[in-house]
């Protein structure tokens, strides 16, 4: 997608392949060979010996287009880089490439950080103003993508949360970025909690049953598949209410207006009380489109594609595209009643929004079932002529279920979001109460709320998108290991720390960063730096939990940092300060990368 090398801390792997990648690359045009190395054919690895230097790079994999042994190569390279305030030194050992840090260089740059803010949206440009290697790129990503017919549930966590965290990475790495979300407003399935409505609602409301207005609609989706089972009983056939909600659809499209003022009254309770979900999770959008504003325009194409023979008509007149070249076989894009289906109504919805907001690249966060859709949707989008077609990009993420089984939302067998997330505020409230810590954090149920979400996000997140999950809310909430609530105890900590630190010695030494010497204190330098090449990959592979991956290890070197290295009792208040210092740069890091993965802070627990 990107260079993500440029822009790097000086004192990260990542920089120094670049730096490797240039010298094998003058290497090799000396022997004729022309043309740039990739850094990430660079493998860089730790050394065995911390003597031998603090990373190390193999030359093998270059020997055979360079027609050199590897401890020539490396030999090669090291003479062509210079040493620099980077590098205390750089020597070939064998078949590697050794470099030794300069440890009081990266422990300054950090430091400065650190400062500069105070801890506040330094690191990762949190705060916006952040110039990385997306910078001037425009991506929209879209994520949710729910139906009005049911309430969010488990499913639905997992793709905002994995949409809002990339989307805040993407900006992190100087993205201009755009999130939408499309409301799935129109269809079958719409169709099938109005029939039901209409068969058993008797005229009542969300308000008139005291129930959630999202999670009241779709008690009629459930509602509508009791009764296909019911009316099927000892028949084959399809029942006689699926026929009535095709019957419903039919005259949806054609503007009745009994069944227009209906749909509009029960989508915006679906989409009212989806908002509120979305507001307790930290959960927002630049943008809504609604598919019953879209579906037309697809269908616009679709007709025009077929005039111009893209597409054919079939003999009960459906229209079809033949993919078969593309090795997708063939697909239906209109029925034979002329009515639209979900391929219609993307290709209508893409085509309005690049025409809405030019984008350089849309990212759609759907599940991993739908991978042949997408496949189908952006090879149509081609064929229709669209050059932007190509930058399309479908972000494909697993299934998650809990210990109990999978979901069905039409059988009513499904974790509904706001009881998952009332579920583990009342066990984080629990743990609050049962260590006595309610007056230390001020409000107990806000502080409950927050940590259910640190640990339901987390555990969404630290996991590749394309596994399937199983979440395991107790073990999510552990305050121990890696998890949501131990990187926020860890906050926490640090916070607690940086407040008795007021009128200590360490507030009153000169912070000095050639007195970081030990190995916990540079393995803590050293993580930090690294923090910009995480979110930098987080953006290039669109996945999260690399930075997640990051953030654990953040939190590990600083409690090894912690227990090793006396801070605020130093007994040189030059070292306390700068230990001080290093504390803030690590709280600092921590805040921004926390707000990347939608982990609310808490400076208290």
């Amino acid at each position: 997608m990107y260079d993500n090398s440029e822009n790097d801390n000086p004192f990260t792997a990542e920089a120094w392949k670049a730096k490797i990648a240039d010298a094998l690359a003058r290497v090799m045009k000396d022997q004729g060979v022309e043309g740039p190395v990739d850094p990430s054919t660079v493998i860089a690895e730790v050394p065995p010996n911390p003597e031998m230097g603090d990373l190390g790079f193999p030359m093998f994999s270059f020997a055979k287009v360079m027609r050199k042994s590897p401890p020539q190569i490396a030999q090669a390279v090291a003479a062509l880089i210079a040493v620099n305030n980077n590098a205390e030194n750089i020597a070939a050992q064998g078949p590697y490439v050794n470099v030794r840090l300069d440890r009081a260089a990266a422990a300054r740059a950090v430091l400065a950080g650190g400062a500069v803010s105070g801890g506040t949206a330094v690191f990762f440009g949190t705060d916006g103003a952040v110039s990385g290697p997306l910078t001037g790129v425009r991506i929209m990503v879209e994520f949710s993508s729910p139906n009005t017919n049911k309430p969010l549930h488990l499913g639905h966590l997992r793709n905002d949360v994995l949409g809002e965290s990339i989307s805040r990475i993407l900006a992190a790495a100087g993205a201009e970025v755009r999130k939408v979300c499309i409301i799935n407003d129109r269809g079958i399935h719409i169709c099938k909690s109005m029939i039901a409505y209409l068969e058993c609602g008797g005229g009542k409301t969300p308000g008139s049953e005291h129930i959630k207005s999202d999670r009241f609609v779709g008690d009629y989706y459930v509602k509508y598949n009791d009764m296909v089972l019911s009316e099927k009983k000892g028949k084959d056939e399809t029942s006689e209410a699926e026929g009535r909600a095709r019957e419903l659809l039919r005259k949806w499209e054609a503007g009745d207006p009994e069944t227009t003022a209906l749909w509009k009254l029960m989508n915006s309770w679906a989409v009212d009380g989806m908002k509120e979900t979305w507001k307790r999770t930290g959960i927002s959008f630049d943008q809504f489109y609604l598919e019953s504003q879209t579906y037309l325009l697809g269908k616009e194409e679709v007709l025009k594609g077929l005039e111009r023979g893209l597409f054919q008509k079939e003999a009960d007149g459906a229209v079809t595209a033949d993919l078969s070249a593309e090795n997708l076989g063939k697909k239906v894009l209109l029925r034979s009643d002329g009515t639209s289906i979900y391929i219609t109504q993307d290709i209508g919805t893409a085509i309005f929004r690049h025409r809405d907001w030019p984008f350089d690249r849309l990212v759609y966060v759907v599940g991993s079932e739908q991978r042949h859709h997408f496949k189908v949707l952006f090879a149509i989008l081609a064929r229709l002529g669209f050059d932007w077609a190509r930058s399309l990009y479908h972000l494909s993420y697993g299934m998650v279920n809990l210990p109990e089984g999978k979901m069905k939302s039409r059988e009513g067998v499904v974790v509904d979001a706001d009881d998952l997330l009332d579920s583990l505020r009342d066990m984080a409230l629990e743990e609050i109460r049962e260590k006595e810590r309610e007056e230390a954090v001020g409000n107990p149920a806000e502080a409950a709320e927050k940590i259910a979400l640190g640990a339901l996000h987390y555990y969404l997140l630290q996991a590749s998108p394309l596994k399937d999950m199983l979440f395991n809310p107790k073990e999510s909430l552990s305050f121990n290991g890696n998890t949501g609530p131990y990187l926020q105890y860890m906050g926490a900590r640090i916070s607690s720390m940086l407040r008795k630190a007021g009128g200590s010695a360490a507030e009153k030494g000169k912070v000095k960063p050639e007195l970081l010497r030990s190995d916990a204190e540079w393995d803590l330098v050293k993580t930090i730096a690294g923090g910009s090449g995480a979110v930098n990959a987080a953006a290039a592979a669109m996945d999260p939990s690399l930075l997640a991956a990051w953030i654990y290890d953040l939190s590990k070197s600083f409690s090894r940092f912690y227990h090793d290295c006396p801070i605020l009792n130093a007994q040189d208040a030059d070292l306390a300060a700068t230990r001080l210092a290093l504390s803030r740069a690590v709280l600092g890091a921590l805040k921004d990368a926390l707000y990347l993965v939608c982990i609310p802070f808490l400076d208290v627990m």
